[in-house]
């Protein structure tokens, strides 16, 4: 891995395209921003990948709201990994959690398997563990690549203090990524205390849910 690299959330064609000319290292295809990411249709991971070299990791996410999903919906969620691994996705972004918030080992483990060799990263329903030490050693044993999270709190930078320490303890068994709120404002503080590393942005700072390609240039720049 290079010594930094920049991660941006697409939320459709325009913004991969967005992406990739200005810089970034890694993109992660989803859609509807409103609720934190959903699956992308297998006709805009075909377009994707048609449009970018960029690492491209898409989000397997049925629906919003929470992270536990019933037979039907991990049936689909199962059939997207068959899918877009066949369109040539570079990983996935996932997270599946038992009623008690806990992370669900079993549905875990399977999509991981059929991921596999492809890597694959648990997204943000990290942040709704109620021991995220626990859901680390879980989904190292899973066999997760990496983690997206703020450190449980509402941003990145609100969660420095346990994004430090989920680093220190993952050592080099899991990458956590940091994300969340993160903009060229204030990478610099998470770069300092957290290093080198994968950083996740959506780069938005409109109303939309497009990325600024200023903003894309500005964090590239820091993170070069």
């Amino acid at each position: 891995m290079k010594k930094n690299q920049l991660e941006i959330a697409c939320f459709g064609l325009y913004s991969v395209v967005l992406a990739q000319e200005n810089g970034a290292d890694r993109i992660e295809l989803c859609l509807d921003m409103s609720v934190g990411g959903i699956s992308p249709s297998s006709m805009l991971v075909a377009a994707a990948r048609e449009n970018t070299t960029s690492e491209l990791y898409v989000m397997i996410r049925p629906r919003g709201g929470s992270f536990v999903y019933n037979e039907a919906e991990f049936n689909a969620m199962k059939r997207a990994v068959l899918d877009f691994k066949n369109l040539n996705a570079d990983g996935f972004v996932f997270g599946i959690l038992n009623e008690d918030g806990t992370v669900n080992e079993k549905q875990n483990s399977e999509l991981v398997q059929l991921a596999n060799p492809l890597p694959c990263t648990f997204h943000r329903a990290f942040d709704d563990v109620p021991d995220p030490h626990q859901a680390l050693e879980q989904l190292i044993k899973i066999g997760f690549s990496s983690i997206l999270t703020s450190g449980g709190a509402v941003n990145a930078i609100a969660g420095i203090d346990v994004l430090e320490n989920l680093i220190r303890i993952a050592n080099t068994r899991i990458k956590i990524i940091p994300g969340g709120g993160i903009r060229s404002t204030n990478i610099n503080l998470l770069l300092e205390r957290l290093g080198p590393n994968i950083y996740h942005s959506s780069a938005v700072l409109d109303e939309t849910d497009v990325p600024s390609i200023e903003e894309i240039i500005k964090l590239k720049k820091v993170l070069s």
